[in-house]
């Protein structure tokens, strides 16, 4: 039977599926998109901390490059004063930018991950994105569109 879109609640590629969790109240399913919200903002975090990390590599390697085109251009003195004041050193104290980001990783970002799983498997059984979900479906609703429909 087919309504609203929904293929028999069936799960898979190509099938489609309502994902609004109608037995779920709309306090529950905002705080869980809250959540889950929160992880993205996590997440991209994450992803400037990686950005930190290569960019600051870049920087290394270019420093490298730098030294050795003094040394080759007959500017030894300068070379190793370079190599003396900047090569090798901590980006923070103690730390190169892979550590700091590993301690992100561990400290933060995998308990979020976790935490964010849990939640979900106890409120949405596992569903993401139910806030979401439902939001498409009252704006391909008002439009007047198959809620789960391919295209547009």
């Amino acid at each position: 039977m087919r309504r609203h879109g929904q293929q028999n609640g069936q799960h898979g590629q190509g099938r489609r599926q309502d994902r609004t969790r109608p037995d779920l109240d709309d306090a529950t399913a905002d705080a869980v998109g809250r959540l889950s919200e929160a992880l993205e903002w996590a997440e991209r975090a994450r992803g400037a901390l990686y950005e930190f990390h290569q960019l600051s590599g870049r920087a290394d390697l270019t420093l490298i490059e730098a030294i050795s085109g003094l040394e080759d251009a007959g500017h030894p003195r300068i070379a190793a004063n370079i190599r003396e004041e900047l090569y090798g050193r901590n980006v923070l104290d103690g730390r190169w930018t892979f550590q700091i980001v590993e301690e992100y990783d561990e400290l933060y970002y995998r308990p979020f991950v976790e935490v964010d799983e849990d939640v979900r498997r106890r409120l949405t059984d596992g569903m993401r994105h139910v806030h979401e979900a439902r939001m498409k479906a009252r704006e391909r609703a008002r439009a007047g569109r198959d809620l789960w429909g391919p295209g547009a």
